[in-house]
C-alpha cells in the first residue's frame, strides 16, 4: 500500500459520508456471523464465492486472517477488498518520524532503546515499549505547538507520560484508579527527577474530571471504549489545549447501542450495536501457538455442540455458550458438550459417535474461519468510521484534528492515532 501524504485540510465529513454509505450498503455481509449461522443470507447472492470459501482448509483461513484483501477469491471479494483499502487509507506517520523517542528533546538524540535511562524502560515488555515510543515520537512530530503540562489518562504506572515529560522537561499528571500502580509510577518519576503527580482517580467518575485543565496535553494509549469516549467529551468540555488518543476496545461501552459523539455521525445512516463494535477487534497478531491451538479446540467443540443441539432438539437456532476454563478441554469432547447442555438445562439424545461429531465440529470451524474472511474486509473500514466520529466531534468542539498511524500494523492492530489541538491558544496555567 502506498504511503499516504499528510492530511492537512482533509474533509473528514466527506470521508465519513463515503464510509457511512458503504458500510450501510453492505451490512448484510459484515453483520452475518458464520459461527452462529450455518447458512448465511449473502450466500444465495454469491454462490461461487461461498463455495470457494467453504472449500478451503483451516490452515488456509489462518494464513489469510490478518490480510484477507490479498486473497484471489471470486467476486465480489476483490472489488470489496479494493474499496475497503481505499476507504481506510491514512498517513503512516511512523515512516516519517525522525526518531522514536526524542524528537524535541536535547536530552535524547536517538531512538535507541539502550541509550535511554534504564528507569524509562524498566519492566516494560519490548512490544509495549515500541508502541509507547512510536506514539511519543508521532505526538512530538504532529503537534504544532508544545504542551506545558502532560496528563496521562488511564496511566497505569505512567510509562507514556513519563517518557514524554522526560523528553521535554514538562510537568506530568497521571490519572489511574489503582493506588499501587500510582505508587510505583511516582517512585519511578522521583528517581528520574520528573515533576509528576500520580492521582488515584477513576476517570469514569465525575469527581476525576476536575483534574482536566486547559493547559493540559492529554495522552491516552489504548484506552478502552467508554474510557476514551469520556476523555474526548471531558477534554473538550474543559478546553484542554492538546489531545492525542489511540482508541481500543470500542465495544466496552455503557449502552447496548453505540451513541455517536458527533452530530455528523448521529445524522448518518449506520446504527451500531455493542456487538457490532467488536468487529474491528477480531484480529490476532501476538497469540502464541499454544494459545491458538487451545482457542481452536474450544471453538471446534462449541461448533460440535451447536450441531448436536440443533439436531437433537429439532430446533435450528444457536444457543449462546458460556466461557469455559482451559481445564474443561481436558475431560474430552463428550464431557465438554454435556456440560454445555446442562448449562441450558437440556436432556439431549447422545450422538451416535462423539468422534464423528468432533470431526464435524472441526470441519465447521474451517468453514467458519474462511467465511469470516469476508467480514474481515470490513474490520478496518468500521474502525475508521468510529475514528472519524471522534475526529468530527472534536472538530465540532473547535479543535484542529489530524488522523494517522503511529506504528506498523504488525506491532499492534490498534495503531490509529488521533491528534487534536486548540488553534492558536495561549494557555495561562490554572493555579
Amino acid at each position: 500500500m502506498p504511503v499516504a501524504t499528510a492530511e492537512a485540510g482533509t474533509d473528514y465529513a466527506a470521508r465519513f459520508a463515503q464510509l457511512d454509505a458503504w458500510l450501510d450498503e453492505h451490512q448484510a455481509l459484515w453483520r452475518a456471523k458464520p459461527f452462529t449461522s450455518p447458512q448465511l443470507p449473502w450466500e444465495a447472492d454469491w454462490p461461487e464465492l461461498a463455495a470457494w470459501l467453504r472449500s478451503r482448509t483451516l490452515e488456509q483461513a489462518e494464513a489469510a486472517h490478518n490480510q484477507p484483501h490479498v486473497l484471489d477469491a471470486p467476486e465480489p471479494f476483490a472489488s470489496l477488498a479494493r474499496r475497503a483499502i481505499e476507504l481506510s487509507r491514512l498517513p503512516q506517520w511512523h515512516l516519517s518520524a525522525e526518531s522514536l523517542t526524542g524528537l524535541s528533546s536535547p536530552r535524547s538524540t536517538t531512538g535507541d532503546h539502550n541509550r535511554l535511562p534504564e528507569l524509562l524502560t524498566r519492566h516494560i515488555p519490548g512490544r509495549k515499549w515500541q508502541q509507547i515510543s512510536h506514539f511519543a515520537a508521532c505526538v512530538h512530530q504532529q503537534w504544532q505547538q508544545p504542551t506545558r503540562h502532560w496528563l496521562d489518562w488511564c496511566a497505569g504506572k505512567g510509562h507514556l507520560g513519563r517518557l514524554l515529560a522526560w523528553q521535554g522537561g514538562q510537568q506530568l499528571t497521571c490519572l489511574e484508579r489503582d493506588p499501587e500502580l500510582n505508587r510505583q509510577g511516582a517512585e519511578l518519576g522521583l528517581q528520574l527527577g520528573i515533576t509528576s503527580q500520580h492521582l488515584d482517580a477513576d476517570v469514569l467518575q465525575e469527581s476525576s474530571w476536575r483534574y482536566l485543565r486547559p493547559e493540559h496535553g492529554v495522552v491516552a494509549l489504548h484506552a478502552c471504549g467508554q474510557l476514551h469516549m469520556t476523555l474526548l467529551q471531558q477534554a473538550a468540555a474543559q478546553g484542554c489545549s492538546h489531545l492525542a488518543l489511540s482508541p481500543c476496545c470500542y465495544n466496552r461501552i455503557d449502552h447496548p447501542d453505540y451513541q455517536p459523539l458527533s452530530a455528523t455521525a448521529r445524522a448518518g445512516r449506520l446504527r451500531l450495536s455493542r456487538d457490532d463494535l467488536g468487529l474491528p477487534l477480531q484480529e490476532s497478531i501476538t497469540a502464541g501457538q499454544r494459545v491458538r491451538r487451545l482457542r481452536d479446540q474450544s471453538m471446534a467443540w462449541r461448533l460440535a455442540f451447536d450441531l448436536w443441539q440443533r439436531q437433537a432438539r429439532g430446533v435450528d437456532s444457536y444457543l449462546p455458550t458460556p466461557p469455559r476454563p482451559e481445564s474443561a478441554l481436558n475431560a474430552g469432547i463428550a464431557a465438554f458438550c454435556r456440560d454445555l447442555a446442562a448449562h441450558h438445562q437440556l436432556q439431549l439424545a447422545e450422538p451416535d459417535s462423539w468422534q464423528e461429531l468432533e470431526q464435524q465440529g472441526w470441519q465447521r470451524l474451517a468453514q467458519v474461519r474462511n467465511l469470516e474472511l469476508l467480514r474481515g474486509l470490513f474490520r478496518r473500514p468500521l474502525e475508521i468510521w468510529l475514528l472519524l466520529d471522534r475526529a468530527l466531534f472534536l472538530q465540532e468542539s473547535g479543535y484542529q484534528v489530524r488522523l494517522g498511524e503511529f506504528c506498523e500494523h504488525q506491532l499492534t492492530p490498534r495503531n490509529l492515532l488521533l491528534i487534536a489541538e486548540k488553534p492558536d491558544t495561549q494557555i495561562t496555567p490554572t493555579l
